[in-house]
């Protein structure tokens, strides 16, 4: 049996902690976001159509108009570096023939396997239910949100994953479709100015079962 653990890892898990106080003169570049964005996307998502989108809420005037809408969150609206809204995308199948041909063109995916799986995928699509469709892209944005808090804790950086704010009103209130993007949860990211408490677990014998 192999019981060997990667510390790093396990650290980044149990040290993880929602925080509400930012220290508000900590800023994260861009570059550097797009990398803790792009380690986020290695998250798995059904058939990979990787339905997750972000909104970097970082300026002060994008601040100013969220502000409003999360109102028992203004503490970390307003001092974290940036608050990323996290969308999933209802039209995810139309970058369906981008990711699977890019796997193509990078030997990670024959061609004829690629026309195969593209054909049955757009049968599926094409009948699939608005609420199969949109269960599925909230499960794939709930992973790649995960994987968000996890790769900016490697990097440095502290979260919180906010769900309580108007999720009928961000989309147009920055301009989006909201028919076609599903508001999932903010995550404010940035430097804690105040540590967050650690919290209590259920024993795995209460939520667990083995048969």
């Amino acid at each position: 049996m192999n019981t060997t653990k990667n510390n790093d890892f396990i650290s980044i898990i149990t040290g993880r902690r929602s925080i509400r106080k930012y220290d508000s003169s900590v800023k994260i570049s861009k570059e550097e976001m797009t990398e803790i964005l792009t380690e986020a996307t290695l998250a798995p998502s059904s058939v990979n159509m990787q339905p997750w989108r972000f909104l970097i809420i970082e300026s002060p005037e994008a601040k100013a108009k969220l502000a409003p809408i999360a109102k028992f969150n203004q503490t970390q609206v307003e001092t974290s570096a940036a608050v990323i809204a996290v969308f999933g995308d209802m039209n995810n199948f139309d970058y369906a023939e981008q990711i699977y041909g890019t796997a193509v063109e990078r030997g990670l995916m024959p061609a004829e396997v690629k026309e195969r799986q593209l054909a049955a995928l757009g049968a599926h699509f094409a009948k699939l239910p608005a609420d199969v469709n949109r269960e599925t892209v909230m499960i794939d944005a709930g992973l790649v949100s995960m994987q968000l808090m996890l790769s900016a804790r490697a990097h440095g950086y502290d979260t919180n994953p906010i769900g309580g704010f108007e999720k009928d009103q961000i989309a147009e209130l920055f301009g989006m479709d909201k028919e076609r993007y599903i508001p999932v949860m903010l995550i404010s990211i940035g430097k804690a100015l105040e540590e967050g408490y650690a919290s209590v677990r259920l024993p795995i014998d209460t939520i667990a079962q083995w048969k």
